[in-house]
């Protein structure tokens, strides 16, 4: 008996990981595909063969040398100041929002709870004309601000799981602290944020992929300044009907560059960004 519920297990275990290879192969493919275009030296998007009877690093050069048309390095730095910028205002604006509703109890708590999820329950396009004319007004319409602006502002919305986290944090730190003369500053940026390096991670990526990744906002308010773009909107460019025979491998050389950082901040983080996602501050 014990011999055949051996089997039965190996065989189990066998079959999980032939479907999570299979899984695994099925969710690489498309990238590697993606690089194998960008590599390739003939035009066009669409060839009867799979593989490139070409391989060039071309299409990476022309990114940064044929800036005429389609100024990469340009929409590069764009998409990494907002990206940062954004990063680092919407996380302390998260954890700002959830440490407060997790820590004060004050009146309306409750209220401006039920009111940021039901928000939250609204996909952000639903605003994008009224957003836009409310930027235009203030003289900050296509401009990299009021990227920032836009991406930041709607952030406190998520700050569901962070407070989730920040409750799992034993109180009697906070009263020890209190009695020991700190200020709620003092706790927060010295007791709990230390104590809170996964959830930090977590909002940060999060904050950090949401204008590496948007297309729709930055379409709606950058409209036709060309200089102000970001890679999303620029990218698109490139594969519009008069563009892609000329930038199709162009296209794949940029969206591979695309995901470069976004990889390396996810492989660096991704310790942390499971254990904000799935874990406490405190475990028994």
């Amino acid at each position: 008996m014990t011999v055949g519920y051996r089997a039965r297990r190996r065989t189990a275990n066998a079959t999980i990981y032939f479907l999570l290879a299979v899984l695994g192969i099925l969710w690489v493919l498309p990238i590697v595909y993606l690089v194998i275009l960008s590599l390739r030296g003939e035009s066009g998007a669409y060839l009867p063969y799979l593989l490139p009877k070409n391989w060039s690093l071309d299409n990476y050069r022309r990114l940064f040398t044929d800036t005429t048309l389609f100024n990469y390095p340009r929409w590069y730095m764009n998409t990494l100041i907002v990206s940062v910028c954004t990063c680092l205002l919407s996380t302390l604006l998260v954890l700002s929002v959830s440490y407060t509703f997790s820590r004060l109890r004050f009146s309306s708590r409750r209220k401006f709870m039920n009111t940021g999820l039901i928000l939250g329950m609204f996909p952000g396009f639903m605003t994008m004309i009224a957003v836009y004319h409310l930027l235009k007004v203030l003289g900050l319409a296509q401009s990299l601000v009021a990227l920032i602006l836009v991406y930041s502002a709607g952030s406190c919305m998520g700050y569901f799981i962070a407070k989730g986290y920040f409750d799992t944090i034993p109180r009697s730190l906070d009263e020890a602290a209190t009695l020991d003369g700190a200020t709620r500053h003092q706790i927060f940026f010295r007791i709990t944020l230390p104590m809170s390096t996964p959830i930090l991670a977590y909002t940060a990526l999060t904050a950090f992929m949401v204008p590496w990744t948007d297309f729709i906002f930055v379409s709606v308010i950058m409209k036709d300044n060309y200089q102000n773009y970001t890679l999303a909107l620029g990218l698109y460019q490139m594969v519009t009907k008069e563009n892609i025979y000329r930038y199709f491998t162009a296209f794949c050389a940029g969206s591979v560059l695309v995901a470069i950082p976004v990889t390396l901040l996810f492989l660096r983080l991704q310790k942390y960004y499971v254990e904000g996602v799935t874990g406490g501050a405190v475990k028994g």
